[in-house]
């Protein structure tokens, strides 16, 4: 090669950097919204094919167009074109690894936990319709114990002693098994629920497992004869269905409705039926994020993130508060998992109850009616009214939590068959 030859050029770029909503503030925002999903999904084509060149054109148009300070629409596409920029950077492991960024995944931000319950009222329901179904459960039973997989918030468990300390029969002795990786988070409710405890004359143990869901075995758990046990899973169990479907990605394999079996969750299951609880109460995301194909999930996940980053100017308004960027960060945190990973890395594979159903009908379980006092009531928690807003409905056995006519959590009982 002569010295007259022109310099090579790097065979891609990548434009990571999202800007200012100052650019092209000529166009109108629904304009822009649509603009914005065009070109996303765009992106995810090419990202998913391998064309990096196109992927990284997509991106560079994107970010005169997307901010995490600007409407709702330009905040989703800011998160969503993050997360493909870190799936193109993957693909180069030095340079992702020199990124600093966290390989071990963490669903979700400890410091957003608490603004997660003020801004969202669904969660608030989830747990008044949890602890209402517990007590009517177990209002006979005078040994409980109760299994939480992974919420470990106060804000479902300590207005739950007062319900078991007030019961017609006296208190019962309680026991909570806690399971988190978070060992300060588990200390911190383990203090606060003896306090509790305590101050209500109230028989309790508490008893943390500082181990993931995926780490845990029955011998952790360690059920006593006599114990009525119940079991709680708060949007964690679908990370039991994180597994090595790499080679099914790359074929295009697992199709249409079909839902495939996982090991981890079947022995998961086996292992939770063998203990005879008398209830396994469930709260999951209602959507369809564990798909093989990225473009099948990334559609699905612009569908269902738009309506909880709407729904969230309804709680904080659309200025870029504090509270909106912990949130919405964790929400990206969840986006990005689905968008940039793959295997067993890839553990945030929401699934709609219809799946959920199969899943745990072939385990052995089958739902039953959950308890509320009414479902005026129930409507009454979320301001369920109207066309717009949170709304609740009945479907098959559990409760639809919806932004407007989108359904966001399914929440449900189990019993075994």
């Amino acid at each position: 090669m002569g010295s007259a030859s022109p310099a090579m050029k790097p065979d891609v770029t990548l434009t990571l950097c999202l800007s200012s909503p100052d650019h092209f503030e000529a166009i109108n925002p629904e304009e822009r919204g649509i603009l914005l999903i065009q070109m996303l999904l765009k992106c995810a084509m090419h990202a998913s094919s391998g064309n990096l060149h196109r992927a990284d054109a997509c991106l560079h148009q994107i970010s005169h167009h997307a901010s995490i300070s600007g409407d709702s629409m330009q905040r989703l596409a800011a998160r969503f074109a993050s997360a493909l920029a870190v799936r193109l950077v993957k693909r180069w492991p030095g340079l992702y690894k020199a990124l600093n960024r966290n390989p071990s995944w963490q669903p979700k931000a400890d410091w957003a936990g608490p603004i997660f319950g003020k801004v969202f009222p669904h969660l608030e329901l989830a747990y008044t319709i949890i602890a209402q179904t517990l007590t009517r459960t177990m209002a006979e039973e005078r040994v409980i114990h109760i299994l939480d997989t992974g919420s470990g918030d106060p804000e479902l468990w300590v207005p739950l002693l007062h319900s078991f300390a007030h019961m017609p029969h006296g208190p019962p002795h309680l026991k909570i098994t806690c399971i988190s990786s978070n060992k300060l988070a588990l200390e911190k409710l383990g203090i606060r629920l003896v306090k509790e405890a305590e101050a209500l004359a109230m028989p309790f143990q508490f008893n943390p497992l500082n181990v993931t869901l995926r780490d845990l075995t029955i011998d952790m758990l360690r059920v006593r004869s006599g114990e009525a046990l119940a079991i709680t899973s708060v949007l964690n169990l679908h990370t039991l269905l994180a597994e090595d479907d790499r080679v099914d990605a790359h074929f295009g394999l697992n199709k249409g409705n079909i839902v495939k079996e996982c090991k981890q969750m079947s022995r998961f299951l086996a292992t939770v039926r063998s203990m005879s609880p008398k209830i396994l109460l469930l709260v999951e995301q209602e959507s369809d994020h564990n798909l093989n194909r990225l473009t099948d999930r990334f559609v699905q996940g612009l569908y269902y993130y738009s309506a909880i980053f709407d729904s969230m100017n309804a709680t904080l308004g659309s200025s870029s508060s504090e509270e909106r960027l912990a949130v919405e960060e964790m929400y990206g945190r969840e986006i990005e998992n689905i968008v940039a990973c793959e295997g067993l890395e890839r553990v945030e594979r929401h699934e709609s109850y219809g799946r959920w159903m199969v899943r745990l009908g072939r385990g052995g379980f089958k739902p039953v009616r959950l308890w509320y006092e009414s479902m005026e009531g129930v409507k009454d928690l979320v301001g369920g009214d109207g066309e717009d807003g949170y709304k609740v409905r009945n479907e098959r056995a559990s409760l639809m939590i919806c932004w407007s006519q989108r359904p966001l959590y399914a929440i449900s009982a189990w019993i075994c068959q």
